[in-house]
């Protein structure tokens, strides 16, 4: 496999105005040439901070609030105070992408550290100046080629670990143990990498919520070691209210490679479809279930963004 049949599931069309864009920093909302944060950063010295990715549909973050839950429990977690509420970061947000023109087809990585640090350690203390704020919003939509071919994965010997350890439910800067993974599967020939859990059932890949589907059901992991992702949950609470059997489940490799369909779970690529895991097809290529999963998606979407509109008037 050559670089160029290579995708991930965070592959946008390419957009020349992304060049030019406006970011973001600390207060100011500056071009991207000029957007720049502290080498002293304790989110660059140690990937001490949280973040999350969002969307931009008819001028309406989707599922804002349960971002904003994430987010904010997240930095409750690690001591971080930002010292201002959800409504603040939606001022943020709608301001930047006001400056860049941007309505909708657009994708946002908010990200928030403890901030600049007084000397190049590790301790808490030393990040003295408060947290530091950064939105990046994109025009962004998802390439063809995620939806017509599949991503391709890997089992990798990266898990994601316990949750004494890192729990895998904070969206943290320190994504090393998924870069890690994501290497693993590129030098296997693969896309990304489907991660295992402590216990060896199948977990999250690097990038993503996994799910299949067996004879009808729906099956993800437990979650108890995986990203809570917001996409995920959709997916789950769409299953139950449409008579769709769903299980959160311990499973194995064995019951993955049998999947009549597989498919990965973003705020990016909402569902992305999965064409084989280590090399073995999944299924003969049709996903009706997937389908009709992603068409109650994109009805819920509407009706989230539609309701922010009423809402805020």
């Amino acid at each position: 496999m050559t670089d160029t049949d290579r995708h991930s599931t965070h592959d946008a069309k390419s957009d020349d105005r992304n060049d030019h864009i406006k970011i973001y920093v600390d207060g100011e909302i500056v071009p991207k040439d000029e957007a720049k944060v502290s080498v002293y950063d304790s989110g660059f010295m140690l990937g001490d901070g949280m973040w999350e990715g969002m969307r931009l549909y008819d001028g309406q973050w989707a599922f804002f609030d349960e971002h904003m839950d994430r987010l904010f429990n997240s930095l409750k977690s690690v001591s971080i105070d930002l010292n201002m509420g959800p409504e603040d970061i939606r001022k943020i947000l709608d301001d930047t992408a006001a400056a860049n023109g941007m309505t909708g087809d657009a994708h946002c990585r908010l990200m928030i550290t403890r901030g600049r640090k007084a000397k190049p350690f590790q301790h808490p203390a030393l990040s003295k100046w408060g947290p530091t704020i950064v939105a990046i919003i994109e025009h962004s939509k998802p390439v063809d080629s995620l939806q017509n071919a599949g991503i391709r994965l890997a089992t990798v010997p990266q898990v994601r670990g316990l949750p004494m350890s890192q729990d895998a439910k904070y969206n943290s800067h320190s994504k090393l143990n998924c870069v890690i993974a994501c290497l693993q599967a590129e030098q296997a020939g693969a896309d990304e990498g489907l991660m295992l859990d402590p216990h060896g059932f199948v977990n999250t890949t690097n990038a993503c919520n996994f799910f299949i589907v067996r004879r009808g059901e729906v099956w993800t992991s437990t979650g108890d070691y995986c990203m809570n992702g917001v996409t995920r949950q959709k997916v789950i609470d769409l299953c139950r209210a449409n008579d769709i059997p769903v299980r959160e489940k311990n499973y194995s490799l064995y019951e993955a490679y049998g999947a009549d369909e597989a498919f990965l779970t973003g705020t990016f690529g909402a569902q992305t479809p999965v064409a084989e895991i280590d090399g073995k097809p999944i299924g003969t290529g049709d996903r009706p279930v997937m389908a009709r999963i992603r068409a109650l998606y994109k009805e819920l979407v509407a009706e989230n963004v539609a309701a922010q509109k009423a809402a805020r008037g």
